[in-house]
């Protein structure tokens, strides 16, 4: 018998969310993070920023992260921390996928790509030599799991139910997924880190 073909090296792709305990990603009249970010989670958040890995985002998300990085750059309200956090992406590699949007990007390391998204991610997990991450952007990350091109499922739970306010419903229209649970972590006391390896399932388990 010969030998095994080596499987072709593969970019991991993590979805990544901050998000309510009801499923919320935002709600109406609260701050960012609802008020809730401190010091241990600003941290990691900082050092998540600097590890050597290319960010996905909509056309949505582009523009209000863009935005508030750019008022965060120019000594906006933001805290120390924030502020840093929201600088700091500026000089990562984004790839932005929209059909409205027209380049080139003002947001530096911003690469725009019209094509359709779950093709081109496909195809980036072939070739890329970076992991990826998704950035907000919450259609493009359902049509991302329900085509089983996710690596990681990795939630920051904040210890809130906006069910009144609450805006940006995470998980409407996806499918049935079965997460295995592989790390966990508590920021500040209240913020609870969840990280799984997500499979995208037909229907309910027989």
């Amino acid at each position: 018998m010969g030998e095994a073909t080596p499987k072709a090296p593969s970019a991991e792709l993590m979805v990544d969310f901050i998000i309510s305990l009801d499923g919320y990603a935002s709600a109406e009249g609260w701050p960012g993070w609802w008020g809730l970010e401190g010091p241990e989670y600003l941290a990691w958040l900082d050092q998540e920023g600097t590890k050597d890995r290319t960010y996905l985002l909509g056309a949505n998300t582009y523009r209000l992260m863009s935005g508030m990085s750019e008022a965060a750059a120019g000594g906006s309200a933001f805290s120390e921390e924030e502020g840093a956090s929201l600088t700091g992406l500026a000089a990562v590699p984004k790839v932005v996928f929209s059909s409205t949007l027209q380049g080139p990007l003002g947001w530096p390391n911003s690469e725009l790509v019209n094509a359709d998204a779950v093709a081109a991610v496909a195809d980036m997990k072939r070739t890329s030599t970076r992991p990826l991450s998704t950035l907000g952007s919450l259609r493009l990350c359902r049509s991302l799991l329900a085509a089983g091109l996710v690596d990681r499922f990795r939630l920051v739970v904040f210890p809130v139910i906006t069910g009144r306010t609450g805006r940006e419903r995470i998980y409407d229209g996806y499918p049935d997924i079965a997460l295995e649970l592989v790390d966990s972590r508590t920021f500040d006391g209240r913020l609870q880190l969840l990280e799984y390896v997500p499979t995208v399932l037909e229907g309910p388990p027989q």
